[in-house]
């Protein structure tokens, strides 16, 4: 399976646009979304090109290659406008060679790790900063944010190859 993994788009048009060329470019068989997919939040400026229906749209258009996770800026009326399912807090993808777990962050992270099975890779979100790091024998990775990314760090993603999670940069 190959993966384009993206948290945090809140409701940025532009980078979400930038966001799909790249689904053009790579052609993976997932966009995997670790959440915060409309919503800027409370404690966020707006980001650049602030659209959450445009988002909607474009992320619609691409409904069936669409693996996404509840966020802690999702809403119930979120999921009224999108055409696949945002409502689940975990998900499991049994591949190979290890399972990957697919999480906001919010709840689960390194400082409170997620129950896996062994050889899993746990994939957050949240804190807008990409993160790589063993905890406890699991792998936890994050993208960053495409739209509001924080500590300096670029307007990040991650390709996942079948193989490699390699991180890429829309800036």
């Amino acid at each position: 399976m190959k993966a384009i993994i993206a948290s945090d788009l809140h409701g940025s048009a532009y980078y979400t646009q930038k966001l799909i060329d790249q689904i053009e470019l790579l052609k993976p068989d997932k966009l995997i979304l670790l959440g915060d997919i409309l919503y800027h939040g409370p404690r966020n400026d707006l980001p650049r090109d602030y659209n959450p229906k445009l988002v909607a749209e474009l992320l619609n258009e691409h409904k069936e290659y669409i693996i996404s996770v509840h966020g802690n800026c999702d809403a119930e009326v979120d999921q009224m406008v999108l055409d696949f399912d945002i409502t689940r807090s975990t998900i499991c993808i049994p591949l190979k060679d290890f399972n990957l777990y697919l999480t906001h962050g919010h709840k689960n992270n390194p400082d409170n790790p997620l129950k896996v099975t062994k050889n899993s890779i746990v994939l957050f979100g949240h804190t807008h900063v990409p993160f790589d790091k063993y905890v406890g024998g699991t792998r936890y990775i994050n993208p960053g944010s495409i739209s509001i990314p924080k500590e300096n760090s670029a307007h990040s993603f991650i390709f996942f190859d079948g193989a490699d999670f390699i991180y890429m940069s829309l800036d």
